[in-house]
């Protein structure tokens, strides 16, 4: 089902002494989604992948796995992930081919297929035979994502899986992810700091900061959002939107705390918004237009919930 919660944190938190790492983060993953997170370092994006994967344990709230919250029955249902967090754990003296072999026994996955297979998806087929610390780090982060890909499992849980990889790597990996959720129904719990990239493979995403989820928005909402936009600022705000209301009944628009109008999504060309206020005798300061990208989108929404929290 594709609306059923693969992941569902409810109020959890997580404290190392006095620290807060997550402060009570509610977010939910369906199935067979890519699930963006994104956040600073030190914003708690690994220590909520650790908390989802086992390797930590929540302070406060409630944590479902496949629907279930009885930590021994979640620890069954582990075995339906693939984890990648930080740096990927393999046998620098073994080869690739045997670090994949050593785990596919140790996650008692049946017949040797499933390590052709994890060499075939991450393009590791060429170095098989290369001992793991003669990997680069991009190679390094193929094999560790190998390995979490052994015997297919449910739900993926990627900390920073592209990191190291030059860009025609990075563009392999996106098209995986893709392959892996819309064909083979794979869930995908992924952070990086790479936001261009989530921004082109996630279906919903969750900001962190300071421990604090700050937004968890869809991707059509986002990019409605992140759209194009075209900054007008003129003498007389109020009767432009007027003069906007009757000539383009349907345009999205905003005025700014600064007095500038915010043409949102625009259905004509910059001149012709310009071309607007002319006619009406409407003095024009400044006609700009913008796109937000990710990185901004971001940037604001931390500035926007800090300013609420009183924190600088």
């Amino acid at each position: 089902m594709k609306n059923e919660f693969i992941v569902e944190a409810r109020n959890l938190c997580k404290s190392y002494g006095s620290f807060q790492a997550l402060k009570r983060v509610s977010l939910q993953v369906r199935r067979g989604e890519i699930y963006g997170l994104i956040g600073d370092n030190g914003a708690g994006k690994t220590t909520f992948l650790k908390l989802v994967a086992g390797q930590s344990y929540l302070t406060e709230g409630e944590l479902l796995l496949f629907g279930k919250s009885d930590m021994s029955e979640q620890n069954r249902q582990r075995k339906r992930m693939g984890v990648l967090i930080e740096e990927p754990g393999f046998y620098s003296q073994l080869s690739v081919e045997k670090n994949l072999e050593y785990y596919r026994i140790q996650k008692g996955i049946p017949g040797k297929e499933a390590v052709e297979q994890a060499l075939e998806l991450t393009n590791l087929t060429g170095v098989r035979k290369k001992l793991g610390k003669q990997l680069s780090l991009g190679m390094r982060q193929r094999l560790g994502l190998a390995i979490a890909l052994l015997g297919e499992p449910e739900l993926l849980l990627l900390d920073e899986p592209i990191n190291g990889l030059d860009p025609s790597g990075i563009i392999e990996m996106r098209q995986l992810f893709n392959r892996l959720c819309r064909e083979k129904n794979i869930t995908i719990l992924i952070s990086s700091h790479i936001l261009s990239e989530l921004e082109q493979v996630a279906d919903l995403y969750g900001f962190l900061d300071q421990g604090i989820l700050m937004e968890q928005i869809r991707r059509d909402d986002l990019q409605e959002k992140c759209s194009n936009y075209i900054e007008i600022r003129v003498s007389d705000p109020e009767r432009y939107c007027v003069l906007l209301d009757r000539r383009l009944p349907g345009q999205k628009y905003q005025v700014r705390p600064d007095r500038a109008v915010w043409i949102l999504q625009p259905e004509e060309s910059a001149d012709y918004y310009g071309m607007l206020a002319g006619e009406e005798g409407i003095g024009i300061y400044e006609l700009e237009q913008h796109r937000v990208s990710l990185e901004e989108y971001f940037l604001k929404l931390k500035e926007t919930s800090r300013a609420s929290q009183g924190i600088q």
